[in-house]
């Protein structure tokens, strides 16, 4: 009988490892792309012009001046989700 108990111990251990490693455990946790204190690819859009702004928000377009010669993530059209 305790090896019964042992076994449903390891089981939802693996469970809970899982879950917890899973997208579906950083909903649970409340750490979301943008709201975790790690924030990793933000797009700097400070000195952008607000038609720029408009442009990435309606477009997904990158402007050229803010991509820079050496980024492998915004190399290519410029464009964040690519139609």
């Amino acid at each position: 009988m305790e090896m019964n108990n042992v076994l449903w111990a390891v089981i939802g251990a693996l469970v809970a490892v899982v879950l917890f490693t899973s997208p579906l455990g950083s909903l649970l946790r409340g750490n979301q792309a943008t709201g975790g204190a790690i924030s990793t690819g933000a797009i700097d859009m400070s000195d952008w012009t607000e038609n720029e702004k408009m442009n990435y928000d309606m477009h997904g377009t990158i402007p050229a001046r803010a991509q820079g010669s050496g980024s492998s993530a915004l190399s290519g059209s410029g464009m964040v989700g690519g139609c």
